[in-house]
């Protein structure tokens, strides 16, 4: 991760007096009700998301203003679930949104869980705390109830900051047994591929996460259920990306991605997760990413054939992102702790997300070249903050040169694109051994790149 250094006092004061943004509307956190349920909102006027602690110590939605992310259960919206945690059957309740489960899955073994339903850990009510506003920051903490049969417990805080579309998440699994227990943290994220009509599914939703250059499986992947040939998985060579397509056909894979990130694309917004990454630790699956197709269709699980018949109540058109810690060896009373982060951002189309760092994604590569004396500058990107653009020079030992300001300002709400404008960059001169450039955000977010290129002559 590089970061963006102011180096001239003179353009930190320049770019205050004429590219200062509208100030970050103040995080806050209150009590809420979305969808007949009582919840707690976490809102920056940029994003929303709403807690519900009563099925699970869910998130129930991620908004980017009136772009919803997650996939919501409407048949069960406004119902408290049973003392049990599960259905009348016994049967999983799936609310939805996003939530935390002990890995690895399994059945007929003490330390594989055999859940959905986890009628403890993701079925009952969670203890929930709003913490007040400290600094430019405003948080939900969640406590899940004791787990007699996985001996553990789960605690989380969810963070948001004033002036982007963070959402920072820490999870913490502690043993509450009289034994030692191997767990790692396995993050479930239901992202909602329906229509708008709500009668049937998008089939433009695509989800991006870069394959491990030395991963373990053959093909940069596993597939964990379904069918081999399943069109939803669809690996890139030559960018060493997986692209997962949502089609109305059910199956899982798994990959022990290094990069930290994955990312979903809808109508032209984006959903993306960071998470923290540990290469070479034993992971559960030995993934660190997983997706879940729910669709009809055919897999094999707990021993036997299980069908998805095909319809819109047993096979609600969604995906699971789902992001996996390496196994924690916990002794009793002990706890590991793993953090993520989710952001938003529109692209302007569905475009395939190429690159992403801590400020944005890159959608189509970033170019500089020059035309005479003249930089022209091209790429698509979302961004995380509110702010304004930099480029930074460096020379061919990658020692910064200079910088300069854009007259840019962006926010998440609408894509960054740049076109090879000279007026852009009029009031840049390139220094003669400036070998490549760098465009950096600025403002509510961190001074830090969004991309780096060299520079055509």
């Amino acid at each position: 991760m590089k970061t963006c250094h102011m180096t001239f006092m003179m353009l930190a004061i320049a770019v205050f007096v004429y590219l200062t943004p509208a100030l970050a509307h103040a995080a806050e956190v209150k009590e809420s009700n979305y969808k007949g349920r009582k919840t707690l909102e976490l809102n920056n006027g940029l994003i929303e998301v709403q807690v519900a602690p009563d099925i699970g110590g869910r998130i129930i939605q991620f908004k980017l203003k009136d772009v919803e992310f997650l996939w919501v259960n409407d048949h069960l919206a406004g119902k408290m679930p049973p003392p049990t945690g599960v259905g009348p059957k016994g049967e999983w309740l799936n609310y939805g949104g996003d939530k935390l489960w002990p890995a690895p899955q399994g059945w007929g073994s003490e330390d594989k869980w055999p859940g959905p339903p986890g009628p403890t850990i993701e079925g009952l009510p969670h203890k929930a705390l709003a913490s007040p506003r400290k600094g430019s920051h405003v948080a939900v903490h969640l406590t899940s109830p004791e787990d007699k049969s996985t001996g553990i417990q789960f605690t989380r805080s969810i963070n948001v900051n004033d002036g982007g579309t963070h959402v920072k998440i820490h999870s913490i699994m502690r043993n509450i047994d009289t034994k030692p227990r191997r767990w790692g943290i396995w993050q479930v994220t239901q992202i909602n591929c329906g229509d708008r009509a709500g009668t049937g599914y998008d089939k433009e939703i695509w989800a991006y996460c870069p394959r491990n250059p030395k991963s373990i499986f053959p093909k940069g992947f596993k597939v964990m259920y379904g069918a081999a040939d399943n069109p939803a998985f669809q690996p890139d060579a030559e960018k060493k990306m997986m692209r997962v397509h949502y089609v109305r056909q059910v199956g899982k894979i798994g990959l022990d991605s290094a990069a930290g990130w994955l990312a979903v694309v809808r109508k032209g917004h984006v959903f993306v997760e960071r998470f923290q990454c540990f290469a070479g630790k034993p992971h559960p699956d030995d993934a660190s990413v997983e997706f879940w197709i729910q669709a009809p269709g055919k897999f094999d699980a707990a021993g036997k054939e299980n069908v998805i018949a095909d319809d819109l109540v047993a096979a609600p058109p969604y995906m699971e992102a789902e992001v996996l810690s390496p196994f924690a060896e916990l002794r009793p009373g002990k706890t590991y702790d793993f953090q993520n982060e989710w952001s938003a951002t529109n692209i302007g189309g569905n475009f395939p997300v190429l690159d992403c760092t801590e400020v944005g994604v890159t959608c189509e590569p970033f170019s500089a070249k020059m035309d005479g004396d003249r930089l022209l500058l091209t790429g698509r990107f979302g961004v995380f903050y509110t702010g304004y653009l930099l480029l930074s020079f460096f020379d061919a030992k990658e020692k910064q040169l200079k910088q300069f300001s854009l007259n840019v300002n962006v926010t998440p709400e609408k894509p960054l694109v740049l076109s090879p404008d000279p007026q852009l960059t009029a009031n840049v001169k390139v220094p003669g051994s400036a070998a490549k450039v760098a465009i950096c955000t600025a403002g509510n977010g961190p001074y830090a790149e969004l991309a780096r290129a060299p520079i055509r002559r």
